[in-house]
C-alpha cells in the first residue's frame, strides 16, 4: 500500500508539472528532490534506492547535456525525421510562408491564452467610412433592383454602373494618394455585406476589384511607374479591372496552370526588345466580360537564356490592357442565373514588354508569392462578408415571415419544427458575423491571416448555404416562386458560387485548413522541418536537438492537459469572461489541449502519408475551425457588453461547435490506422466518455422568438444589411406587415376571448372585423388596424405569377448595355455569349 502511495505521489508530481509545462531542468530537478525523500523517509532496501537513482541519472544526464542527448538520442531520431517529415513544393513552401499566424497558433498551443483574445481591440468605423455606407452605399442599393437585373437585363442598369464609378466603389482599398478611399478592412466588409444583402451580383461586382486583383497586387508589388499610372485610374473607374487565374487545366491545383510566357525580342513601338510572348487560356474570370485591365497568372520560360542561365523562371505575373493583340475577351459564362458579369479569355501570341509584370522584370517568377500573400487578406474579406450578408437576410426575412404567416390558426414560428430552422439560421448568423468581425480586425491591425482566411472562407460559406435552405424550407412556396417579391429564391440558387470560388469547399477543408495550418500554426513542427532542410548537417541536428526537446515536453503537457481537464470537466483551468459564458471557456481549453495532442499523435504516427488521408487532416481542419468559431463566438458576446437577449445565441454556437468537436475526434479515433495510438488517446481524451451533448431545444425556442420579435437583440443580429422602408420592395413589404401585424396582435386577442365568451357570434358569411366592430368588441380604429394588417399580411404570403409570354424575354430587354449607355467599357450582348 506505502508504495502504491509513493507511486502515486510520483505521477501526482509529474502530471501537476506537465499540466503547468514545466521545463526541463525543474521536472529534473522535481524528480530529484522526490528521489531524495523516499530515500530518506521511504524505508526500502538500499539496493532498491540505489537502482532509482542509477535509472533517473541514466536518463536524466543525457536529456540536460545536449552534447550527449544529440549523441545518444537525437542523431537517429533526426534521420528518421528527414525521411518521415511531408516534404514541400516549391509553391507549398510559397503558401507556408505566405501571410501571418494569429489566434491559430494560439489554438494550436492546446493552452489558449482568453485574457489576450478578450483584450484585442475590434476595429471601428470611422466617421468618413459611416458616411459612406450611410450615403452612396443606401443610395447605390436604392437604385438597383435584384428582379430587373437577374431576370431582365443580366447586368446593372447604367446609372448603377456610372454610380459605382463616380463614387469610387473600385478603389475602396486604393491608398488616398492615388485617389482611393483608403478604407480599412472593416469598412470594406461592412460595404460588400450591405450591397450583397440587397442585390448579390451588386456585392459582387464591387467586391472583385477590391479583393484578389490588380489593385492589391500594385499596391503590394508594383513598380512606383505601374501604381502612378493604374491605381489613379482604378479608383476613379476608368479601368475595370479583373485577375487571371483559373483556366480548365488548373482550377483548386491553380499552381499547375498550362499557361506560358516565352522570353523572346520582339518589335514594340518600332524597337525590337526582349518581352514575353503569351499564349493562355482562363475561364471563370469575374468581371472578365467588361475589364480593360487583365492580370494575368502564367509560367515564365527563357529557353534562349536571354535573362540568365535559368529556364523555367516560374509563375509571374503581369498585367495586360484587353486591347492588347490577341487577346480575346468578352464572352460571358452564366453561373446559375447570376448576373454578375464573368466570362473567359485568351491569348494568342500576344508580346508584351518585360516593364508590363508586375513589379517589374524583378518580380519575374515570384507570382505565386505575390497571389498567396494578397489571397491570405482578400479571402478573409469578400466571400465572408457576402455570406453573412445572406445569412443575415435569412434571419430577419425568416423571423418576421414566420411572425406573420399563419397556418391552424396560429404563427408558423410557434411550431416546433419551424423554430429548429429559425435557431440554426439565428445561431449561424451570430457565430458568422462574430468571427467576420475578428478577422477584419485583424487584418485592420496588420495580420495576413493565411490559416484563418481558408477558415472562415470555407465555414461561412457552408453556413451561408445552411441559413439559406433553412430559410427555403421555413418559407416554402414563397421562396421557390421566382419573381420581383421573391427575396431568396436567388441566394438559393446562386449559393454554390461562392462554395465553388477561391478554392473550392472540399479542397479548402480537407486540405488546406489543417494542411496549411499544421505547419504554419504549429509552435515547432515547420521549425523542425527547416532544421532538417539546412544543408549543415550538424547545425540543422543542433536545432533540431532544441526544438524536440521542447516538442516533447509540449506533448507530454498536452497529453496531461487533456486527461486531467477531461477528468475535471474542465475545471483545473481557470474560467474567463462574463460568469454566464464562463465555463465555456474552460470546456474549449479541454477542447484545444485534445486537438493540439491529437494533432501531434496523427502527425507522429502517419507522418507524410497525412496529405492523402484526406477525411482525418479535414477532422483535424474541422477542430482547428470550430475552435476559431467559437472563441470568436464568445467574444463577440463580450464585446457587445454581454447583453442577455443574445445569451440563447452564444449557447448555441458554442455548445454545438463542442458537440461538433468531439464528434470530429471521435471520427479520428475510429479511423486511425494504429489502433494502439488510437486507443491511448481516447483514454486520454475521453477519460469519463463523451459527454458534450447537441443545444437544447429550449435555447433554440429562445432564439426562434428573438428572430420574430422586432427589437435589440433582433438588430444586433441582422445589422448592417440594407434595409428598405419602401413598401413596394420586397423586403420593405415584410417589414411593413410585420409592423402592422405585431400591432394588431392585441385587438385579435381580444376579438378571439369575444368569441370564446359568446358574446361574438358568426353567421358564416360574416365578416370578422366587420361584426366585432358592429358588436361593439373594438372600436372602428381597431377595426382599421385589423383591415390593414390583413391586407398588408396578404402581401407578403401572395407570389407572384406572370402570363406565359411574360416569362420569355424579348432579346432586346435582355441585351447588356453599350459603352455609350453605360460611360463604361464595352459589355457583350447577352444574344452573342448565350
Amino acid at each position: 500500500m506505502l508504495t502504491l502511495l509513493w507511486l502515486a505521489l510520483f505521477v501526482g508530481l509529474i502530471g501537476i508539472l506537465a499540466f503547468n509545462r514545466a521545463p526541463l531542468w525543474l521536472n529534473t530537478a522535481a524528480v530529484a528532490a522526490y528521489l531524495v525523500l523516499i530515500s530518506i523517509v521511504g524505508n526500502h532496501p538500499w539496493p532498491w534506492d540505489v537502482t532509482l537513482w542509477v535509472i533517473f541519472l541514466g536518463i536524466a544526464i543525457p536529456l540536460n547535456a545536449p552534447v550527449l542527448r544529440r549523441l545518444m538520442l537525437t542523431k537517429r531520431l533526426f534521420i528518421r525525421f528527414q525521411n518521415t517529415l511531408p516534404s514541400l513544393s516549391d509553391t507549398e513552401t510559397a503558401a507556408l510562408e505566405a501571410g501571418t499566424v494569429w489566434w491559430d497558433a494560439e489554438l494550436f498551443t492546446g493552452r489558449p491564452d482568453w485574457r489576450k483574445l478578450l483584450a484585442y481591440p475590434l476595429s471601428k468605423l470611422s466617421e468618413e467610412e459611416r458616411a459612406f455606407l450611410d450615403g452612396p452605399v443606401e443610395t447605390l442599393c436604392r437604385m438597383v433592383d435584384d428582379w430587373d437585373v437577374t431576370h431582365n437585363r443580366l447586368d446593372l442598369p447604367p446609372q448603377a454602373w456610372l454610380f459605382l464609378r463616380e463614387q469610387g466603389f473600385f478603389g475602396l482599398i486604393i491608398p488616398k494618394e492615388y485617389g482611393g478611399k483608403g478604407f480599412s478592412a472593416l469598412a470594406h466588409s461592412e460595404i460588400t455585406m450591405k450591397l450583397a444583402s440587397h442585390c448579390n451580383d451588386l456585392g459582387s461586382t464591387v467586391m472583385v476589384p477590391n479583393s484578389l486583383g490588380p489593385a492589391e497586387l500594385l499596391i503590394r508589388y508594383g513598380t512606383e511607374q505601374q501604381r502612378d499610372h493604374y491605381l489613379p485610374r482604378l479608383a476613379r473607374g476608368e479601368e475595370i479591372p479583373c485577375f487571371a487565374l483559373t483556366g480548365p487545366e488548373a482550377g483548386s491545383d491553380a499552381s499547375s496552370i498550362p499557361d506560358k510566357g516565352i522570353v523572346c525580342k520582339g518589335n514594340w513601338n518600332g524597337e525590337q526588345i526582349i518581352g514575353l510572348r503569351l499564349n493562355w487560356e482562363k475561364r471563370y474570370i469575374t468581371l472578365g466580360p467588361i475589364a480593360t485591365l487583365l492580370g494575368l497568372a502564367f509560367k515564365a520560360y527563357d529557353p534562349d537564356h536571354l535573362l540568365g542561365e535559368q529556364e523555367e523562371l516560374g509563375i509571374t505575373l503581369a498585367l495586360i490592357p484587353t486591347y492588347t493583340p490577341g487577346v480575346e475577351i468578352g464572352r460571358r459564362h452564366f453561373p446559375l442565373n447570376a448576373a454578375f458579369m464573368n466570362g473567359p479569355n485568351r491569348g494568342h501570341n500576344v508580346f508584351i514588354p518585360l516593364a508590363w509584370i508586375i513589379g517589374g522584370p524583378e518580380h519575374i517568377g515570384q507570382g505565386w508569392v505575390m497571389l498567396m500573400d494578397c489571397l491570405a487578406v482578400g479571402r478573409s474579406i469578400s466571400l465572408p462578408s457576402g455570406a453573412t450578408a445572406l445569412a443575415k437576410k435569412a434571419a430577419l426575412t425568416s423571423g418576421g415571415y414566420t411572425r406573420i404567416r399563419r397556418q391552424f390558426q396560429r404563427p408558423i414560428g410557434e411550431f416546433e419544427g419551424v423554430q429548429e430552422a429559425l435557431a440554426r439560421i439565428g445561431s449561424n448568423t451570430y457565430v458568422m458575423d462574430a468571427a467576420r468581425k475578428l478577422t477584419v480586425s485583424a487584418i485592420d491591425r496588420g495580420e495576413e491571416p493565411a490559416v484563418l482566411s481558408a477558415v472562415v472562407k470555407y465555414h461561412l460559406t457552408e453556413r451561408m448555404r445552411a441559413c439559406i435552405n433553412d430559410a427555403m424550407d421555413i418559407q416554402g412556396g414563397k421562396g421557390i416562386c421566382l419573381g420581383p417579391n421573391n427575396y431568396l429564391g436567388r441566394a438559393y440558387q446562386t449559393a454554390p458560387i461562392s462554395i465553388t470560388v477561391e478554392g473550392s469547399n472540399i479542397l479548402t477543408r480537407s486540405m488546406m485548413i489543417f494542411g496549411q495550418g499544421a505547419l504554419r500554426a504549429h509552435p515547432y513542427l515547420l521549425a523542425e522541418l527547416l532544421a532538417t532542410r539546412n544543408l549543415d548537417p550538424e547545425a540543422g541536428h543542433a536545432a533540431f536537438d532544441r526544438l524536440l526537446v521542447k516538442h516533447v515536453g509540449w506533448l507530454a503537457s498536452n497529453a496531461a492537459r487533456a486527461f486531467l481537464l477531461g477528468i475535471s470537466r474542465g475545471w483545473l483551468t481557470p474560467g474567463a469572461g462574463a460568469i454566464p459564458t464562463r465555463h465555456y471557456y474552460r470546456q474549449l481549453s479541454r477542447m484545444a489541449a485534445a486537438f493540439a495532442l491529437t494533432a501531434d499523435v496523427c502527425m507522429l504516427v502517419l507522418g507524410r502519408s497525412l496529405k492523402r488521408r484526406e477525411r482525418i487532416s479535414a477532422r483535424l481542419g474541422d477542430l482547428l475551425s470550430y475552435l476559431y468559431l467559437a472563441s470568436a463566438t464568445l467574444k463577440r458576446y463580450e464585446d457587445q457588453g454581454c447583453p442577455r437577449s443574445d445569451l440563447p445565441l452564444v449557447q448555441w454556437g458554442v455548445e454545438d461547435a463542442l458537440h461538433v468537436m468531439q464528434s470530429r475526434l471521435d471520427e479520428i479515433l475510429k479511423n486511425l490506422p494504429t489502433r494502439t495510438a488510437a486507443t491511448l488517446l481516447r483514454l486520454l481524451i475521453f477519460p469519463g466518455g463523451r459527454w458534450y451533448r447537441p443545444p437544447a431545444d429550449a435555447i433554440g425556442s429562445h432564439i426562434a422568438r428573438l428572430l420574430m420579435q422586432p427589437g435589440e437583440g433582433l438588430e444586433r443580429l441582422v445589422a448592417g444589411v440594407y434595409r428598405s422602408a419602401d413598401p413596394g420592395d420586397a423586403t420593405g413589404q415584410l417589414e411593413d406587415a410585420w409592423a402592422k401585424v405585431i400591432a394588431a396582435e392585441p385587438i385579435e386577442r381580444k376579438v378571439d376571448e369575444a368569441r370564446r365568451l359568446g358574446s361574438l357570434r358568426l353567421h358564416w358569411r360574416s365578416n370578422l372585423i366587420e361584426a366585432a366592430s358592429k358588436a361593439g368588441v373594438i372600436s372602428s380604429e381597431e377595426a382599421e388596424i385589423l383591415r390593414q394588417a390583413e391586407q398588408a399580411r396578404r402581401n407578403v404570403i401572395r407570389v407572384d405569377d406572370f402570363e406565359p409570354q411574360e416569362l420569355i424575354r424579348a432579346t432586346d430587354s435582355k441585351r447588356s448595355l453599350a459603352p455609350e449607355q453605360t460611360g463604361g467599357p464595352h459589355i457583350a450582348h447577352d444574344d452573342e455569349i448565350l
